[in-house]
């Protein structure tokens, strides 16, 4: 075959995977992504007849100004962080775990039993320990069951946990409908009751005390994934399973652990969430914080104190745009559609950090 028919088959255009880029070009690219997300957003807010500088403004104003505001773009990050850390130690070990969504609610049903039945049998300290226990070792043991069926059948954990959040989520809206909603009620409304206060988390600086807690568990998961055993095991297992089993190490346990570990700490943040941010549970309790959650640990690289700059970015987002919602009457879905194109745009470059477009006949040039 001529290399001119050669030349003739060559795609217009083809990616080919960079060995390595300069941090500064990296950053470029980062940086030219965000300005591009605010200019297609500016464009939409224009078509809405208001000015971008101004929605821009009142999305920061909104969710950082001192106040009520800024407390509860705090709440909101809490568990956005606390769910990232819980599925970074699956993601670096090539464990797709979607199913966070379905393991914070597993640990606030576990938590909220305690706070409906134990309230007034538990000194508060007592009460919130077991409660927290409690939501870790529910939230890991959901999480546990794909980890097994993985280990030992090789089933697929993507499609698994995922399916096992909707089982979880039907569970939560039969206990709303049924015997923790009504029976519980004294009208009889189909919704669980507020916690008793031994059953709520203090506060520190306005805010439930749970975001001290998720970020001690910062620096625990940075420790835990770079200076330990059990880190540099998840690290082989994600390389290659058959180095790991190669140098004598248990890959289903392994698996197993590192699973129960991810899902105890979503579960976790179930208990922080009905127990610090809304004092009781519905359906809406995980809120799809463990989908969101994904892209905060996604954009980190899996690094847990980059989780927290991305974390609180989204929270900003997240309530700018219920602020932009009130202030200039913007339809939600608009106020969304904002925050999806700033998120499309960040994680979009991250693929032009990764790969290069290469023309026809250029060569694969770096």
């Amino acid at each position: 075959m001529s290399a001119q028919h050669i030349e003739h088959k060559e795609p217009l255009l083809r990616l080919a995977k960079r060995d390595d880029i300069a941090r500064p070009k990296a950053w470029a690219i980062r940086a030219a992504a965000i300005l591009l997300a605010l200019v297609t957003g500016g464009l939409i807010i224009l078509a809405l007849g208001h000015s971008p500088i101004e929605v821009y403004g009142s999305m920061i104003g909104g969710s950082l100004s001192k106040g009520r505001a800024l407390r509860e773009t705090v709440k909101k990050a809490i568990p956005l962080l606390g769910t990232a850390l819980a599925i970074a130690p699956a993601f670096k070990m090539k464990f797709w775990n979607i199913g966070a969504e379905g393991q914070i609610l597993a640990g606030a049903i576990a938590a909220s039993y305690f706070a409906l039945f134990w309230a007034e049998r538990l000194p508060k300290t007592v009460l919130l320990v077991v409660m927290a226990a409690a939501a870790v070792i529910a939230g890991g043991l959901w999480g546990l069951i794909p980890a097994a069926f993985k280990a030992r059948w090789g089933t697929n954990e993507t499609l698994f946990t995922l399916m096992l959040n909707y089982i979880v989520l039907g569970f939560v809206k039969y206990l709303q409908a049924g015997p923790w909603g009504p029976d519980l009620n004294p009208n009889g409304y189909p919704k669980i009751p507020m916690f008793a206060e031994a059953a709520l988390l203090p506060k520190a600086l306005g805010v439930h005390i749970g975001w001290i807690l998720v970020l001690a568990l910062t620096v625990l998961m940075f420790v835990y994934l770079n200076y330990s055993k059990h880190g540099y095991e998840i690290a082989v297992v994600g390389e290659s399973v058959r180095t790991a089993q190669y140098a004598g190490m248990d890959v289903p346990a392994i698996v197993r652990r590192t699973m129960f570990l991810s899902g105890g700490i979503a579960g976790l943040m179930g208990f922080l969430q009905v127990s610090g941010a809304s004092g009781s549970l519905t359906e809406n309790t995980a809120g799809g914080i463990g989908f969101t959650a994904i892209t905060v640990a996604w954009l980190a690289k899996l690094d847990p104190f980059v989780m927290i700059a991305i974390a609180a970015l989204l929270a900003v987002l997240e309530k700018g745009a219920d602020t932009i919602q009130t202030i200039y009457t913007i339809p939600a879905s608009a106020a969304e559609m904002l925050t999806g194109i700033i998120l499309f745009f960040m994680l979009g470059c991250e693929f032009f950090i990764n790969y290069r477009v290469i023309l026809r006949g250029k060569g694969a040039r770096k």
